[in-house]
């Protein structure tokens, strides 16, 4: 009797071990190439602000502000990005979005790209570090910053809509460019996106 006993706790803890490792999930991780899309939860994602950047910058230096600066001053304008707005209802990193506005600016070569506030901060306490240590010959002195034509400014907002497991999500981002000498909107953009995320119900 004992015997049959422990061999039904025995089969019991074997069934038991088999339906946990039936239960048990793998980790698997894959490199991909960071150009490649990928959009798994349907949220804003690197895709978008990447391709948002670009197709927006490039818009921005189609327009006709560009030229007649160039025309007017005989030279680049200076662009500084100032704060970009999440008035959506995810967690969007705007610094990531605005390092791709920066970066199209910058590599287009048609506008003079400067440092944020931020950044400018901790370069002139670098400044002033040179001044007390560096030599007299490599010390670069302040009051040689160059200011800012425009500011772009902007905003990211978003609109939902669900039904029967179906959701829309419709992304808006507003930029403008604003004129620091007068504060005109010199130039007004704005990208649209809209995505469709439909859950698949799977029966056992």
């Amino acid at each position: 009797m004992n015997m049959i006993r422990q061999f039904s706790w025995c089969l019991a803890l074997g069934l038991l071990m088999v339906l946990l490792s039936g239960c048990a999930t793998e980790k698997r991780v894959t490199r991909v190439d960071p150009g490649v899309i990928t959009d798994l939860s349907g949220r804003w994602n690197d895709t978008d602000s990447k391709q948002v950047a670009e197709k927006m910058i490039t818009e921005m230096l189609s327009r006709p502000w560009l030229n007649q600066f160039t025309t007017r001053e005989s030279r680049q304008p200076v662009v500084i990005v100032g704060t970009i707005q999440n008035l959506s209802h995810e967690h969007i990193n705007t610094h990531t979005f605005i390092t791709d506005l920066e970066r199209e600016m910058t590599n287009s070569q048609k506008v003079t790209f400067v440092a944020d506030k931020s950044e400018r901060q901790e370069i002139r306490e670098e400044r002033l570090d040179q001044a007390t240590h560096a030599r007299d010959d490599t010390q670069k002195a302040p009051g040689h910053e160059i200011g800012a034509d425009y500011m772009m400014k902007g905003r990211i907002t978003t609109i939902q809509d669900e039904a029967d497991g179906t959701k829309a999500i419709y992304y808006q981002v507003d930029l403008e460019l604003v004129s620091l000498a007068d504060n005109v909107k010199s130039w007004y953009g704005q990208h649209k996106i809209k995505k469709i995320i439909e859950r698949k119900r799977t029966l056992f």
